[in-house]
């Protein structure tokens, strides 16, 4: 299958000789340091300088209490980029993973990719693009999500969903020299941590997990009012193109929306018009952006009011790489 000429060779004992030394708090200051990358609104993306695991990228998921519940992760993980490869038709980068044993002795969950030129990845490619080709980057990246619809409606025991925000794919071969796109342009989507499967309705991802790098004390307000509906977002093709728009004001770039919504909205009405998207607008995207916004905001504010109660005043470890500050 295309997943396995995807694989890469990792040293897993350098690995786990990093996570045996790594200081969530300061990761660049383990025995084997590490360089942040990006941050997702819940896991950290780095990669470890030391020359043999150089030119990788590793995502690392602290969320498992026993080997069972990692190796259910691991089943939908490893699915997910199998179909998303093999039956919907996307590119993914190289890929592997790993699961490591932590200090607690917990499995800590690796996901490591090839590391990718920084201005190829979307987020960083709008900086360089013409503005002219932005709307077409946005085209092609419906064309993409498109496929995961269209795969799902192909067959009615399989329904899967997707994150499409501009930031989860990259522009192959990008050269920031030449910025363009032309037709023949290949994209690839890097963000398959989040296994969004369902078999006959059935969630294979326990959306649970997510909620463990919650603080105890939010838990039960997510679980109660968050949890399902974010979730389910990712199945709506409609909200997936919503969440695609709204990420350009994280990004700092909301002069670039209308353009955007032009484009989603043409790519509705004229080649998708076989889905029945109704069209968006620049309000329902702000709105959608700022509920999105507060809503992480307060996830990562608490987080640290979190990360103070176990390492001050339990002295207990806190297990999550946290950013000081995401820009919104």
């Amino acid at each position: 299958s295309a997943a396995s000429m995807n694989e890469l060779q990792v040293n897993t004992q350098l690995l786990q000789a990093f996570e045996q030394g790594l200081d969530p708090q300061h990761p660049e200051r383990g025995k084997l340091p590490a360089r942040v990358l990006g941050y997702g609104e819940i896991s950290t993306v780095f990669e470890i300088q030391v020359d043999e695991l150089r030119g990788l990228a590793f995502k690392r998921l602290p969320l498992f209490y026993g080997a069972q519940e990692v190796d259910r992760y691991r089943s939908a993980y490893e699915e997910y980029n199998r179909l998303l490869a093999d039956d919907v038709g996307l590119q993914l980068p190289p890929h592997h993973h790993a699961t490591l044993a932590g200090a607690s002795g917990r499995p800590i969950f690796y996901i490591i990719q090839r590391q990718l030129a920084y201005p190829s990845i979307g987020h960083h490619a709008l900086d360089i693009l013409p503005r002219e080709q932005v709307a077409w980057l946005v085209t092609r990246i419906l064309r993409e999500l498109r496929r995961v619809w269209d795969y799902s409606r192909r067959q009615s025991r399989i329904q899967m969903g997707i994150d499409g925000q501009i930031s989860n794919w990259a522009i192959d071969g990008f050269d920031p020299e030449h910025p363009h796109l032309g037709e023949d342009t290949n994209l690839l989507y890097l963000d398959t941590s989040t296994p969004f499967i369902r078999v006959n309705g059935v969630e294979q991802l326990d959306a649970e997990l997510f909620l463990r790098s919650a603080p105890w004390f939010l838990a039960w307000v997510l679980r109660l009012f968050f949890l399902k509906d974010v979730v389910k977002r990712y199945y709506d093709l409609r909200r997936v193109a919503i969440d695609l728009v709204a990420n350009l004001y994280k990004e700092q770039r909301p002069d670039l929306i209308p353009d955007a919504v032009g484009a989603i909205n043409r790519f509705f009405t004229d080649e998708a018009a076989d889905l029945g998207v109704p069209p968006i607008d620049e309000k329902t995207v702000r709105s959608y952006y700022r509920q999105d916004a507060l809503i992480w905001s307060l996830y990562l504010a608490m987080r640290k009011v979190d990360r103070f109660i176990r390492r001050r005043l339990l002295h207990r470890e806190y297990p999550y790489i946290l950013p000081e500050h995401i820009q919104r």
